[in-house]
């Protein structure tokens, strides 16, 4: 390599682990397929992949969701709650109606509720200068509550038609993997826009993105909002597999959410991450529920291996993702 007589070398770039954080969550993606691999013998056979699929595919969703909050600068802790609500709603609304129709129609309002709840997450965030934590932990007990209303306790039933789809295929293509193909590409779509740069702008320094005109507020509202209904699609998903309605059916994806963000490389204090990260952090946790229930693990200590796998992934997750400089 010639350089300019007078001027320094240019020193040769170096690869830099934090710059590229979403490569932990592939290297852990491989470790856990192959220890799933020892575990399951059939691992690999086409059902058991879309089995796996299709349980994970709900808190890849919500990960999502959580991922754009996190990017600018914010937390949801009232996504499960939401989940709880929109599963309840849907389930609802079907047996009122009746039928194929009843179905669409709670989806549509589950759809609904979901985005409306992430809204005023944010409003009440952005606009009145609330903290995150503690506003979405309130609003999740609100929110949980609104879910007992609809449905004091499990029951109900939607057709069987509605998760014979979700299990079944569409022209030949297994129907949960057009689901994540749709997925994908909504977040590589969303990461070419102008919102999204602007959500990582104001996680990285919002009292700069305020200076320089950004519309700090909306945006943020947006980024709950869309949160919101990320977290429908995933109760959409888990009504695939259960068919059923259930209140507490989100307790665990909340924690889980932020667990899949930060496995999936994002910063925590927001401006760092990727959607694409979330959604292997998602399939992550999956893999290591997998790993927990086929590893033979006596009953009473799945929940002390289960919770130090996950912060040793995380304290790694952790390390690659601090920002840079």
């Amino acid at each position: 390599m010639t350089t300019a007589p007078g001027s320094a070398p240019t020193p040769p770039r170096r690869f830099d682990l934090r710059r590229n954080s979403t490569l932990l969550a592939v290297g852990l993606m491989v470790v856990l397929v192959a220890v799933n691999a020892l575990l399951q013998s059939n691992f690999f056979r086409p059902g058991i992949l879309l089995s796996n699929l299709s349980t994970f595919l709900p808190l890849m969703m919500i990960a999502v969701g959580q991922c754009y909050v996190v990017l600018g600068g914010s937390i949801d802790l009232s996504l499960g709650a939401i989940v709880s609500l929109v599963n309840v709603i849907v389930v609802v609304v079907a047996e009122i109606v009746g039928g194929i129709p009843g179905v669409a129609v709670g989806m549509v309002a589950g759809l609904a509720a979901g985005a409306a709840c992430g809204a005023v997450n944010g409003a009440l965030i952005a606009l009145f200068r609330l903290q995150a934590v503690v506003t979405t932990f309130a609003t999740s007990i609100i929110i949980g509550g609104l879910a007992l209303m609809v449905l004091p306790q499990a029951g109900g039933a939607l057709p069987a038609a509605y998760y014979l789809t979700y299990g079944g295929a569409l022209l030949g293509v297994p129907f949960v993997l057009i689901v994540l193909g749709a997925l994908i590409g909504a977040v590589v779509w969303i990461a070419g826009t102008r919102f999204h740069t602007h959500l990582l702008a104001i996680g990285g320094n919002r009292q700069g993105a305020y200076q320089t005109g950004l519309p700090v507020a909306r945006l943020r509202v947006q980024s709950h909002a869309l949160a919101g209904l990320m977290a429908a699609i995933g109760a959409l998903c888990i009504l695939g597999v259960t068919g059923a309605g259930d209140p507490l059916m989100g307790q665990a994806f909340t924690l889980g959410s932020v667990s899949a963000v930060v496995l999936g490389g994002a910063a925590l204090a927001g401006g760092w991450g990727s959607a694409i990260g979330a959604i292997l952090g998602g399939a992550i946790l999956g893999l290591i529920n997998n790993v927990i229930f086929f590893a033979n693990i006596d009953y009473q200590y799945q929940s002390i291996v289960q919770g130090v796998i996950i912060l040793l992934a995380l304290a790694a997750g952790i390390f690659v993702s601090r920002k840079p400089g």
